[in-house]
C-alpha cells in the first residue's frame, strides 16, 4: 500500500464536507419552494436529501477529526436559477450531485491503495451520489 497523503486527504474531505453542508441548505430550500400537484412526494424526497447531506457532513467531520484535522466551518457556494419550476429544481439538483460526485472521485483517487477504510467510505459516497443522479434523472422523465 502507498502512504496516505494526510494533508491533501484532509483538504479534500473538508471540501466534500463543505459541499454536503451546502446540500443541506440547497435541498431544504428546494423542499420549501416546490409547488404543484406532485408537491408532497417531491418535498419528502428533498427533505430526505437534506438529511442525507447532513449525515454525510457529520461522517466526514468525524473522519477529519480522527485524522487529527480540523473540520471546516465553511459551506460551498450554491447555484440557483431562482426559477422554482420542478424541472429546473431537478436539473439544478443533478448539477449539484455531479459536482459532489467529482469531489468524491478525486478523494477516491487520492486514498485508493492508501487506506482501506477511507477507500471504502469514499466508494460508498460515490455510489450514493450516482444513485441520486439516477433518481433525479428518472424524476425528470416525461416532464413537459
Amino acid at each position: 500500500m502507498k502512504e496516505l497523503n494526510l494533508k491533501r486527504t484532509i483538504e479534500l474531505l473538508n471540501s466534500s464536507m463543505e459541499f454536503e453542508l451546502a446540500g443541506v441548505v440547497l435541498y431544504t430550500h428546494y423542499s420549501l419552494v416546490v409547488t404543484g400537484p406532485n408537491r408532497i412526494p417531491i418535498v419528502n424526497f428533498f427533505q430526505t436529501q437534506a438529511t442525507d447531506s447532513l449525515t454525510g457532513a457529520q461522517q466526514i467531520g468525524e473522519i477529519i477529526t480522527g485524522l487529527e484535522g480540523h473540520p471546516s466551518l465553511r459551506i460551498s457556494t450554491m447555484e440557483e436559477s431562482y426559477t422554482h419550476s420542478v424541472r429546473m429544481i431537478l436539473e439544478e439538483s443533478i448539477n449539484h450531485e455531479k459536482k459532489g460526485l467529482e469531489r468524491y472521485r478525486n478523494l477516491l483517487d487520492l486514498v485508493k491503495n492508501s487506506s482501506i477504510y477511507l477507500e471504502k467510505f469514499t466508494r460508498k459516497m460515490v455510489a450514493s451520489s450516482e444513485v441520486n443522479i439516477i433518481e433525479l434523472r428518472k424524476m425528470l422523465r416525461d416532464m413537459t
